[in-house]
């Protein structure tokens, strides 16, 4: 499950490839993204596209919620407190579901619409490796072409104004969210992570699918690059 990447490219470029009319998001310094932190989206704002950002990590499902808040609540009566369990689940903290694999859950419909569609622009991006010791260790791709830090997009969605608790310290809260759809993974991913790689949309005509197609036609994105279509970095 990819929950690092990296952002290297200037608004400008964004915008040509995405065909976005404006930006909002300022000079944009490189970086690498973690979940749950403020990155760059192209998503509608009523008939033009827009460079914004939003924070990576679209909302959990009410089920993943209310087993989190059971959970949380079990471990208070077993101290001997007294629950609330309504206040509880509404406080419930949810950092957010930052890779989007089975879009055929009636969680993510409603947020599979062109409207709630997005581009998530990235250079590159890691899976979770190991090194000799066994100890964690990022293996980063980018795309297989001579630029060292080539544009490409995620498949994203997003959601506008969602209310809820990200972070107990900081309480209810109002965010602007995304995440990218995931798939089976091809070579060199597949070697590293066997379970799933992100959407990636490389040339025009799939960029153009994705922000405006009906999801009978977009959902044939959701699939692989070909093998050797990445290369590690």
């Amino acid at each position: 499950m990819c929950n690092l990447y990296r952002q290297r490219s200037g608004p400008q470029a964004i915008l040509d490839l995405s065909r976005a009319m404006r930006s909002d998001v300022g000079n944009m310094e490189p970086r690498d993204i973690y979940p749950d932190y403020a990155a760059p989206i192209v998503r509608w704002e009523g008939e033009d596209r827009i460079l914004t950002a939003a924070r990576w990590g679209m909302p959990s499902s009410r089920k993943a919620l209310m087993d989190a808040a059971t959970k949380r609540a079990d471990k208070l009566r077993a101290k001997g407190k007294d629950v609330d369990f309504p206040k509880l689940l509404e406080m419930e903290p949810d950092s957010g579901t930052t890779n989007v694999r089975n879009t055929a859950s009636s969680h993510w419909k409603p947020w599979l619409k062109p409207e709630n569609r997005c581009l998530v622009p990235f250079t590159a991006f890691s899976e979770p490796g190991r090194d000799a010791e066994g100890r964690y260790q990022p293996v980063w791709f980018k795309l297989a072409v001579d630029d060292p830090d080539p544009l490409a997009f995620f498949a994203g969605v997003h959601v506008q104004d969602w209310t809820c608790v990200r972070k107990i310290k900081t309480g209810m809260e109002t965010c602007d969210l995304f995440a990218f759809l995931t798939t089976e993974p091809s070579e060199p991913v597949k070697a590293v992570h066997p379970k799933a790689m992100p959407v990636i949309l490389t040339e025009p005509d799939e960029i153009e699918a994705w922000m405006t197609a009906p999801w009978e036609i977009a959902k044939e994105l959701q699939r692989p690059l070909p093998d050797g279509a990445l290369v590690t970095c």
